[in-house]
């Protein structure tokens, strides 16, 4: 498990915990809570320590939100290593 905090920020917080799948259909009410949390000058952290599954569009959303619109807490492996292969890819 990967349990370092991708944003250094120190503004108040609110936690956005992701638990079994992430798909595509998902994706407009996370960004809806993700968009609440920063109505309220909070900074969203996305913990996906219970994130067993996502799609390609899921991790995608993780990747392009990183740091600009959320930080991301506890963070599987296998989600972590999937997210840093398609930044080289994309990179390349």
């Amino acid at each position: 498990m990967n349990t370092r905090n991708t944003s250094a920020r120190l503004d108040p917080h609110i936690t956005i915990r992701v638990s079994g799948k992430l798909f595509q259909g998902h994706l407009a009410y996370l960004d809806q809570l993700v968009q609440s949390g920063i109505e309220c000058r909070l900074w969203p952290l996305l913990s996906l320590a219970h994130l067993e599954e996502l799609d390609r569009e899921a991790l995608s959303y993780l990747i392009d939100g990183e740091n600009c619109r959320f930080g991301i807490i506890s963070c599987p492996s296998f989600i972590r290593e999937w997210m840093d292969r398609e930044k080289e890819r994309a990179a390349a």
